[in-house]
C-alpha cells in the first residue's frame, strides 16, 4: 500500500481533544500500541494520540506487536490488517488466545471495507474496525470512548471483587460467630472436669424429652448415682486423686450407656445422672445394675494399705425413678423421686440400688 494514496488531514488542523476525567484520575496516561508496517502512518497516529495525552509505542509487524504485549500489555492496540508476514487478523487471534480476558481492546485499521474483511476482523476478536483513510475526529472519539469503557469495566470489576470479598468476609465472620456460639453453648452445657453434660444440660434435656414423650405416651426414667464415701476418699488421697476418680467413673458410665437418646451427666459434685427416654422402671433398674458392675470392675481402692480388702473399693449408690410424662405433671417430679430413691439407697448402706415409680418403692 502506498502512503501517497491515503488522504490524511494535517494534524495542525485537528483541535486538541482532552482526556476523559476517568482517565485523568489514573496514575499515568493510557498506553497505546500502534502496529503498522507503514512508518508514516505510525507517526501520524502517534502524533495524534500524543496530542490527546496518550502514551504510544510502535510495532512494525504482527510478530513485534505480540512481543511488545508480552513485555508490557497496553491499554489499546491499533492494528493494521494488512502487514507482511503475520497479518493483523492472525495477530489479533493470537492476542486473544495469549491473553484471554486480559487482552486489551483491538482496533483493526485497514483500507479493506468489504463485508468479508469486516466479518473476519470481528471473528478474530477485534473491538472496532477503522477504514483508511482515517477520519481523525471520529477515530479520536472512538479511541476515547473505548478507553472510557475499559476504565469503567475495570472499576466495576474492582467494585464487584471488593463486594464479593466483603460478602466472603461477612460469611466467614458469621460462620465464626456460629462456631463461637456453639462453643459457648457446649461450654455452658458441659462439665469442665469430666466433659460430660452438666446439671443445666440435664434440666434442658429432661424438659425436651418430657414434651416428646407426652406425644409418644412413653415412659421416662432417671438414674441418680452418688459415689459412696467420696469425701473420705478425697481426705485420704487428696483432691487430685479425687478428680482422677471422677474422670474414671465418668468414662465407665459413658462406655456402658449405648443408646444415642440416653444422656450421661455429672449432676453435682460426686453425683451423676443418666436420662433414659422410652425406658420403664425395670429397664432403668437393669441399666443401674450394669453401671454398678462397671464401676466395681474399676476396682478403685479406698485404702492406702499395700494389700487391701476386695471390699475396699469405690462403689456407687443409685436412685432410680420412672414416670410416664403427662401435661399436668412436671419433670421435677421425676427428679424428686430419683433423689428420694437415692437417699433411701444411702440409708440402706453403700453400693445399693433403689427404684421408685409413683408411690410404689422396689428395693
Amino acid at each position: 500500500m502506498l502512503v501517497a494514496k491515503l488522504r490524511y488531514k494535517p494534524l495542525s488542523m485537528l483541535p486538541s481533544l482532552p482526556l476523559d476525567p476517568l482517565d485523568s484520575c489514573q496514575s499515568q496516561a493510557p498506553l497505546l500500541l500502534v502496529a503498522d508496517d507503514e512508518f508514516l502512518l505510525r507517526q501520524l497516529i502517534r502524533r495524534a494520540m500524543e496530542v490527546d495525552g496518550y502514551q504510544v509505542v510502535e510495532a512494525s509487524s504482527g510478530t513485534q506487536c505480540l512481543e511488545l504485549c508480552q513485555q508490557n500489555l497496553p491499554d489499546l492496540i491499533l492494528l493494521d490488517a494488512l502487514m507482511p508476514g503475520m497479518n493483523g487478523f492472525d495477530c489479533c487471534s493470537q492476542l486473544k488466545r495469549a491473553f484471554g480476558e486480559r487482552c486489551p481492546p483491538v482496533f483493526m485499521i485497514t483500507k479493506l471495507d468489504d463485508p468479508e474483511s469486516v466479518d473476519r476482523a470481528f471473528a478474530a476478536g477485534a473491538t472496532d474496525y477503522i477504514t483508511k483513510p482515517i477520519h481523525w475526529p471520529v477515530f479520536r472519539q472512538r479511541v476515547r470512548q473505548v478507553l472510557q469503557n475499559k476504565h469503567t469495566i475495570a472499576q466495576l470489576k474492582q467494585q464487584w471483587n471488593q463486594e464479593r470479598l466483603r460478602v466472603q468476609n461477612l460469611q466467614f465472620f458469621q460462620q465464626e460467630l456460629q462456631r463461637a456460639n456453639l462453643l459457648l453453648h457446649h461450654l455452658a452445657m458441659s462439665d469442665e472436669l469430666t466433659h460430660l453434660a452438666n446439671a443445666r444440660a440435664v434440666d434442658l434435656y429432661l424438659h425436651q424429652q418430657w414434651e416428646q414423650l407426652i406425644r409418644d405416651q412413653s415412659p421416662l426414667s432417671l438414674i441418680l448415682a452418688d459415689i459412696d464415701n467420696f469425701e473420705q476418699y478425697n481426705d485420704t488421697f487428696g483432691q487430685q486423686a479425687g478428680n482422677a476418680c471422677l474422670v474414671k467413673i465418668a468414662s465407665a458410665l459413658t462406655q456402658e450407656i449405648k443408646r444415642y437418646s440416653d444422656l450421661v451427666a455429672r449432676y453435682e459434685g460426686e453425683k451423676f445422672a443418666v436420662i433414659l427416654p422410652h425406658t420403664d422402671l425395670a429397664g432403668a433398674r437393669q441399666v443401674a445394675q450394669q453401671l454398678q458392675a462397671r464401676v466395681r470392675v474399676l476396682a478403685i481402692t479406698t485404702s492406702k494399705e499395700v494389700v487391701s480388702s476386695p471390699t475396699e473399693i469405690i462403689t456407687l449408690s443409685f436412685g432410680v425413678s420412672c414416670l410416664r410424662p403427662e401435661p399436668n405433671r412436671s419433670p421435677q417430679e421425676l427428679v424428686a423421686a430419683a433423689k428420694q430413691a437415692l437417699y433411701a439407697a444411702k440409708v440402706q448402706g453403700c453400693d445399693r440400688i433403689v427404684a421408685v415409680e409413683a408411690e410404689v418403692t422396689v428395693s
